[in-house]
């Protein structure tokens, strides 16, 4: 019976990120596009410098209630 209402936790936490990332989305004024070529430009700055692994790759918009911060997690494979 635990494994029944841990499903419906990790449901309603999944839900409650989602909408956690749209307000995000909303409350910095980036529209997914913006974003989408930010992180272009973000690659290519980084890639004159290093080497890195775009698999492992992760960039994404976080904060709280007052603020939003532009995460970026980004392997670097070695030096150019």
């Amino acid at each position: 019976m635990a494994w029944f209402f841990n499903s419906k936790k990790t449901s309603k936490e999944s839900a409650k990120k989602r909408l956690q990332l749209v307000l995000m989305h909303d409350r910095a004024s980036i529209n997914p596009q913006l974003l989408d070529k930010l992180k272009e430009e973000l690659l290519q700055v980084i890639e004159k410098y290093v080497e890195i692994d775009t698999s492992g790759m992760e960039i994404s918009l976080d904060g709280d209630k007052r603020t939003v911060a532009l995460v970026a997690n980004i392997p670097i494979k070695g030096t150019r």
